[in-house]
């Protein structure tokens, strides 16, 4: 029977079996984590022969570099041409950079907010105020970086292919501070949609008030399916800009981080070459170069996109059953009883859960308090605060299947327990 077609009465039984329940899975002594989207440690042997046999004491580029040396900013031909592949861009729009597209993302606001972006007439600093566009719930590294900057964040809702683009048209066309929007378009992080077709061109097509605006297209997760047979597909934001008259608005960032190695892989930035060129102006003072022994050893051990096509369906065979464990478990447990929804992603790192209105927060805490640590309830909206109290991110790569089940079960009974809590108050 579903909770929402129960008495007071039956309602307050099942609170007394419930939090027995719960008490029984406190005394088992648990200690999980499913706080962040961390690639499980079978994932990273699966990149471990880079590290031990590529390079063969060959440290040249095939244009000649010496990669234990100074020099080429923008990164070494080899390396360029695997996310030339794999994000559809040319060899002039595309910078190769450290381990971290995070931090690239980072480096960006900051060069615009000091120096100004392509064509801008100031620095972003010198206006009275800078607003970023923040669809929700959405990545929290992103807005964490927004609050750190003292950069304004408007929050705009998802609809079921992406972001609401009549919000996001009517906002940019009317203000002149916003300057940026966040967009994590394959697999979301954290609701798994891809955006579709039609909200990719609107991007592309927006006419935004502010000439010095940009779109921060966080592609984080453009080969990370979970299927063979079942794969969604994202435009080419570069080539829609192109088409529709606006090359330089857009920022494209992608990285191997859960590719080969988070802590060691490679991060790019993508845009027309006219941005490309402006951005690596800048970045002459910032540094001379970045890691070219790393973009070596990636381009020897992966040869191309075919090369990273293979390796990530073994990564799919590790992480693929952990989604399912999840979906089952939500499916067994909680569809019977109407209460939550979530979504079933066909790739990237996360599923994303909507609680009853006011019940996410105390669902953390339980399973906390329990021994499973989970994202905050709240860090995938600005500031960190769910109008509705309801989303929480579930990260279920790095935990073992085993570990996993009995992480999702306990979930289970802290949404019952704080929907029941609710109710009987």
């Amino acid at each position: 029977m579903k909770y929402s077609e129960m008495n007071k009465e039956q309602l307050a039984s099942e609170k007394e079996k419930v939090s027995e329940l719960y008490n029984s899975f406190k005394a088992k002594g648990l200690k999980l984590t499913m706080a962040r989207g961390v690639p499980a440690p079978e994932q990273l042997d699966l990149s471990i022969n880079m590290l031990l046999h590529c390079l063969d004491g060959d440290c040249r580029s095939i244009s000649g570099t010496d990669c234990r040396s100074y020099g080429v900013l923008d990164g070494i031909p080899e390396a360029k041409e695997l996310f030339m592949e794999m994000l559809g861009v040319n060899e002039n729009e595309v910078i190769v950079g450290g381990n971290s597209s995070l931090q690239m993302m980072y480096d960006t606001i900051i060069r615009a907010m000091q120096l100004g972006v392509l064509n801008s007439e100031k620095p972003w600093c010198k206006y009275d105020k800078v607003k970023f566009l923040c669809p929700a719930p959405g990545y929290d590294r992103h807005f964490a970086m927004c609050e750190a900057l003292g950069i304004e964040m408007i929050t705009v809702p998802y609809k079921e292919d992406g972001p609401d683009m009549d919000m996001i048209e009517k906002l940019v066309a009317e203000d002149e501070e916003i300057k940026g929007v966040w967009c994590v378009p394959m697999y979301s992080n954290p609701t798994g949609i891809t955006y579709s077709d039609e909200v990719v061109r609107r991007f592309a097509n927006l006419k935004p008030k502010a000439k010095d605006f940009r779109i921060f297209w966080d592609n984080a997760y453009s080969v990370h399916h979970l299927y063979d047979d079942e794969q969604d597909k994202l435009l080419n934001i570069i080539r829609e800009c192109e088409k529709a008259g606006n090359p330089d608005m857009v920022f494209e960032f992608s990285s191997t981080s859960k590719i080969s190695f988070p802590g060691g892989g490679l991060a790019v930035i993508c845009s027309s070459k006219d941005n490309i060129d402006f951005i690596k102006e800048q970045m002459t003072y910032q540094t001379i170069g970045f890691d070219k022994l790393n973009q070596l050893r990636h381009a020897k051990y992966f040869k191309n996109f075919e090369g990273i096509k293979k390796h990530m369906k073994a990564h799919a065979a590790i992480i693929r059953p952990k989604f399912e464990v999840v979906e089952y478990i939500l499916e067994k447990e909680l569809a019977p009883l109407g209460i939550g929804e979530w979504t079933k992603p066909k790739g990237g790192y996360f599923i994303s859960f909507d609680a009853p209105d006011g019940c996410a927060k105390r669902i953390v805490a339980l399973a906390k308090e329990a021994g499973v640590v989970m994202t905050n309830a709240g860090a995938t909206y600005p500031y960190g605060k769910d109008p509705k109290d309801s989303n929480i991110r579930i990260a279920p790569t790095y935990p073992s299947v085993d570990d996993l089940r009995k992480a999702m079960e306990l979930f289970c009974v802290c949404v019952r327990l704080a929907y029941l809590e609710t109710a009987c108050n």
